[in-house]
């Protein structure tokens, strides 16, 4: 067996996979887990019964996690004049218009969140191809397109993050870094599941979250029994 393979081994040993565990134990194995060299991301998947194919059944959204994100977001901002300094003053690594666009379309994209003011979304709009499939396009359901856009800008840089269903119904996102403290993972997660919670759509019928589990970068998946995900929670 290849290194890697005994590594993998070895991470999974102490794991039932059938078995769904509370919040806290989960997260305790995950960051027990998380041996690689640099701080891992803990990551959370949630399976939902969607079928986003749907319109009525599209599940979006932004969350506000209480402890931040632990990355740094460098973020852009389609604006001009006074809202462009705003962006400035706010943090945003990137501000323009035309010539913004113009190093977007070369395939120079700096940046890991785009805000846009909603003046701007017409001249925005000619990068869909470039930005929608990074899931970057700047949309006003997630408050990405708006006036505010320093209140964007800190909400971005804050720890907010953006959550879209996928294609076979699971949504996921980074919530944190194995170095954080077992209680503000288990506040962001929590934070994150009542967003997406909240974000249910009306054409969802049946049950709506089937299956959730956390990771880190290199570590193996364990599954939360999704009723200990219920409880206080701040951010959303």
């Amino acid at each position: 067996m290849s290194k890697n393979g005994k590594r993998v081994s070895k991470a999974r040993e102490g794991i039932d996979p059938a078995k769904s565990y509370p919040i806290d134990e989960a997260v305790k194995l995950v960051k027990e887990r998380a041996k690689a060299k640099f701080d891992e991301t803990v990551e959370v998947a949630m399976n939902l019964g969607v079928d986003p194919r749907h319109a009525d059944q599209m599940v979006r959204g932004v969350v506000n996690l209480p402890n931040g994100t632990g990355r740094t977001q460098r973020v852009a901002v389609f604006a001009r004049g006074a809202k462009a300094d705003e962006a400035k003053a706010a943090g945003a690594d990137v501000v323009g218009a035309e010539d913004l666009v113009e190093t977007v379309q070369k395939g120079e994209i700096n940046f890991d969140r785009c805000i846009a003011t909603p003046d701007l979304m017409p001249l925005v709009g000619r990068l869909g191809k470039v930005l929608g499939p990074r899931g970057m396009m700047p949309n006003p359901k997630v408050g990405t397109v708006t006036m505010d856009v320093a209140g964007a800008v800190r909400g971005a840089k804050g720890g907010s993050v953006e959550f879209r269903v996928e294609k076979a119904g699971i949504v996921h996102a980074g919530v944190g870094k194995a170095s954080f403290p077992a209680e503000k993972l288990v506040e962001n997660i929590k934070a994150f599941a009542d967003a997406v919670q909240k974000a249910k759509p009306p054409g969802a019928k049946g049950h709506y979250i089937n299956r959730v589990a956390i990771s880190s970068t290199m570590g193996p998946g364990v599954k939360i029994d999704a009723a200990s995900l219920t409880g206080p929670a701040s951010g959303t």
